[in-house]
C-alpha cells in the first residue's frame, strides 16, 4: 500500500499568527479536562484573557467540576475561534493542549492578572474577589490549528507564547502607556476602529497591550491586532499603534 499523504501542511509564519490571533482574541473558549472520578473528558465553558506573555487565563469558581479535575489533573485543552454563518467547519478554530497553573492571591502574578482579566471581562467584577473563585493560567505545550478545509497544522506551545525580555517592563506601564496614548491622540482608539474594520458595535477602545499586539473592546465584542515584530518597549508599542492608527493605507 502507498503510504498516504499527510493532512497536515508545514507550519509557517502565517499559520502562527493566525493561530496566536485564534487564542488571543478570544474572549471565551470550550475547556475539556479529564473527570477525576471516571477519567473521561469532561468539557465546558469559561472565559478566557491573556497573560502579558500571551499565555491563557480563566477565572474559575472552585465548585465547578472543571476546576476540581484541574486540581487533580491539570492537563486541559482550549478551543478557541468563533464560527460566522454557513458551514462552522469553514472557519478557523485552534485546539490548544495546555498545562494549568493556579494563580493564588499570594501570587506576584495575581494583580497584574486580575486586571487583564477586568479590562477585558468588566462584568466578572461582580464576582471576582470571591472567595471561592481562582484564576488559571493554561501554558501552552502544543496546539493544532485547523485553518479552514484543507488546512492543517500543528504547533509548539512556543509558537502561541510571547518571548520577550521586556513582558515583565511593559506589564508595570501597560495602563499608563494606553492612557497616555490616548490624552495625546483622542481619537486613536475610533481611527483604530476605521482603519481595522471592526464591527459597527458601539465605541472601541483599547484594553490591553503586550509586546506584540493590543486588544481592542466593544461590549461584547474582541478585536486582536498582531505587530508585525515584537516591541521592545512601551515607547514603541505607542508608536507602532499610532503608525497604525494614522499611516496612510
Amino acid at each position: 500500500m502507498k503510504d498516504q499523504p499527510s493532512p497536515l501542511r508545514e507550519t509557517d509564519d502565517d499559520a502562527r499568527k493566525l493561530a496566536r490571533v485564534l487564542l488571543r482574541s478570544a474572549r471565551h473558549a470550550a475547556i475539556a479536562v479529564l473527570a477525576p472520578e471516571t477519567g473521561f473528558p469532561f468539557a465546558s465553558r469559561v472565559l478566557v484573557a491573556t497573560d502579558i506573555d500571551g499565555i491563557p487565563v480563566i477565572l474559575v469558581s472552585q465548585l465547578s467540576a472543571h476546576t476540581k479535575a484541574l486540581a487533580r489533573d491539570p492537563r486541559a485543552s482550549l478551543l478557541t475561534g468563533e464560527p460566522g454563518k454557513g458551514d462552522p467547519l469553514a472557519y478557523p478554530r485552534l485546539t490548544t493542549q495546555c498545562l494549568a497553573e493556579p494563580i493564588e492571591h499570594s501570587n506576584p502574578f495575581y494583580a497584574r492578572i486580575r486586571t487583564r482579566f477586568l479590562a477585558r471581562h468588566p462584568k466578572a467584577k461582580l464576582y471576582i474577589d470571591f472567595p471561592d473563585f481562582l484564576f488559571f493560567r493554561l501554558k501552552p505545550e502544543q496546539a493544532s490549528l485547523n485553518g479552514g478545509f484543507g488546512r492543517a497544522y500543528q504547533l509548539d506551545g512556543n509558537d502561541l507564547v510571547i518571548q520577550s525580555a521586556a513582558n515583565e517592563e511593559i506589564a508595570a506601564r501597560a495602563i499608563e502607556t494606553v492612557r497616555d496614548l490616548v490624552e495625546r491622540h483622542p481619537d486613536v482608539e475610533e481611527s483604530l476602529a476605521t482603519r481595522l474594520k471592526a464591527p459597527e458595535s458601539g465605541s472601541w477602545r483599547i484594553c490591553g497591550v503586550d509586546s506584540s499586539g493590543f486588544d481592542m473592546i466593544s461590549g461584547d465584542s474582541l478585536l486582536r491586532y498582531e505587530f508585525e515584530t515584537l516591541a521592545v518597549d512601551a515607547d514603541h508599542i505607542c508608536s507602532n499603534i499610532s503608525k497604525i492608527a494614522y499611516s496612510i493605507p
